[in-house]
């Protein structure tokens, strides 16, 4: 809403200062400032409310250290981490963008789904909260809005240049190109590292080659929903979420703002979005929310984030590598919620397996997810969310390498 405002005095009243909205990195800076301030005072404020109305979380006892201390410590902390990435983006962010406008309901569809399940764990005390298949079915439903946008919409394009041979090429820039409807994405560690969904049909003949959304859309669908469960499993140490997640965020908005700049677009030699630096804003307030919230979730937790947050910090981090074309580097940009979800399928997996085979059900880990398995190994909480912290930014380093080791 400000950059439209201050536009205009720019534009018809040239307002001096008023230019510098024009600037991503300006807007950028004053949306993580603005998300950092807001997750401080609506946070204290929130926490007291929760307090006040006794809004705790229960805990069930599973023997872990320090664990029946954090009976009756708030939840819905979630809502603190929505304010504060929705305000900076309606403030500074251009609302007419497409990609703005698919991370806006991102954001408002999964914590809806979240805090409607942490609302019947809380205020209808059912410790089973909303049901596993309407979860999995907001999150489908998300993940087909966002597949046919990206899939259908006039306004997703990426940026190809005509080259010399007569050929096209979505990364090689010269001086004659056009932004074209393609649904490709990134290969990483590859060279020449463009996958066209529409080839993986080709072999079937040219019937199938206007068809291949139905296979991109459940690709989408798969990503949101693994990402979203991979947050919201990991959402079960102090910090532990909210700081993995900030180094994913950081790793994202520098993805955005070199595929949204053509001058380094072509430099790296990746793909050139048109439009799509305007989500560093939401990037940055992203971040700015993220290590807002943990003033008050670093140990000892002031509050929890529950569902609202963790699921929609997932689905917001799968979006954003969808429309940037790179979900292919998901399983090591999140490697941490990837570990932490695959620790609890081969738990389960297991133990079924051996219950059927032996009679008796037997584990791999002392308890599952992941970090409930360290903690039964003895390593106190807090260390356990510093290493992950670190194991998370080998991740992002790793991942940013890819846009030259190819």
């Amino acid at each position: 809403m400000l950059y439209y405002l201050f536009d205009y005095l720019d534009k018809h009243y040239h307002l001096p200062g008023a230019g510098v909205f024009q600037f991503i990195s300006f807007r950028a800076a004053m949306a993580v400032i603005t998300s950092l301030i807001i997750a401080q005072l609506f946070g204290a404020r929130l926490i007291r409310v929760l307090q006040r109305k006794q809004v705790g979380e229960s805990i069930r006892d599973l023997g872990l250290q320090g664990q029946m201390e954090k009976k009756g410590t708030p939840t819905l902390g979630g809502l603190i981490i929505l304010l504060a990435i929705l305000v900076p983006v309606l403030l500074f962010a251009k609302l007419h963008n497409i990609y703005i406008v698919l991370m806006l309901l991102s954001t408002v569809w999964l914590g809806l789904i979240g805090f409607l399940d942490d609302y019947i764990k809380v205020f209808q005390k059912n410790k089973e909260g909303l049901s596993g298949r309407f979860k999995v079915l907001g999150q489908i439903g998300l993940g087909i809005t966002v597949g046919w946008v990206l899939f259908f919409s006039n306004d997703v394009t990426v940026r190809q240049y005509l080259l010399p041979n007569g050929e096209t090429s979505a990364v090689d820039a010269s001086s004659v190109y056009q932004d074209v409807k393609l649904m490709i994405t990134t290969i990483p560690f590859a060279k020449n590292n463009e996958l066209n969904y529409g080839n993986l049909f080709s072999y079937a003949g040219p019937f199938f080659n206007g068809l291949y959304s139905f296979l991109y859309i459940p690709i989408v669908i798969v990503i949101i929903t693994a990402v979203s469960n991979g947050a919201n499993i990991t959402d079960g140490l102090d910090g532990l979420a909210a700081g993995t997640s900030a180094i994913i965020g950081i790793t994202l908005a520098i993805f955005c703002f070199v595929s949204g700049n053509a001058f380094l677009a072509d430099y790296l030699d990746i793909m050139f979005i048109p439009n799509s630096g305007e989500l560093v804003i939401f990037c940055t307030a992203f971040v700015g929310a993220c290590v807002g919230f943990l003033w008050y979730n670093s140990y000892p937790a002031q509050v929890f984030m529950g569902d609202t947050g963790s699921l929609a910090i997932g689905g917001i981090i799968a979006v954003l590598a969808l429309i940037v074309r790179k979900e292919l580097l998901i399983p090591v940009l999140c490697g941490v919620f990837l570990i932490e979800n695959l620790s609890v399928m081969v738990q389960v997996g297991y133990f079924k397996y051996t219950r059927k085979k032996y009679g008796e059900g037997r584990r791999l880990l002392r308890m599952s997810p992941l970090h409930h398995h360290y903690q039964k190994l003895g390593y106190h909480e807090s260390k356990l969310v510093s290493r992950f912290w670190i194991v998370g930014i080998m991740l992002a380093v790793l991942t940013l390498v890819t846009l030259k080791l190819r």
